[in-house]
């Protein structure tokens, strides 16, 4: 398969809707030879994530939770203290659930590259 570069502007977009859009460039799956088993090295570059659009109460009932394995451990942040942290992060987070739960996500999820300004 041959490298192909893409630029997405993220300006006014919903967040779950530029995910998916990402998720498929990221792993060609709109190319007419997809084959789930190799892993394409296509690079897709997202510009402007600080400009990202929410519908409904996402903001501020939206939480996003890890553990650290401990007793007391669970971490929560709400996307809107998130948006405002790194907003990078909030789109990869997305990206990468809806990625193959395989070897093969971390290798992918390289290929995205965010940023929070327009290009220049």
């Amino acid at each position: 398969m041959e490298r192909k570069e893409h630029t997405i502007d993220a300006k006014g977009k919903i967040l779950g809707r530029l995910a998916v859009e990402a998720a498929v460039l990221l792993r060609s799956k709109n190319t007419a030879n997809f084959l789930p088993r190799i892993t394409p090295e296509n690079i897709v570059k997202v510009y402007n994530t600080d400009l990202l659009k929410f519908t409904g109460k996402k903001l501020k009932q939206k939480m996003y939770r890890h553990h650290s394995g401990y007793p007391g451990g669970l971490k929560e942040i709400a996307l809107e203290k998130l948006m405002t942290k790194d907003s990078r992060e909030v789109l990869k987070l997305a990206v990468y659930g809806m990625l193959p739960k395989n070897r093969t996500r971390d290798k992918i999820i390289n290929n995205l590259k965010l940023f929070k300004k327009e290009a220049k």
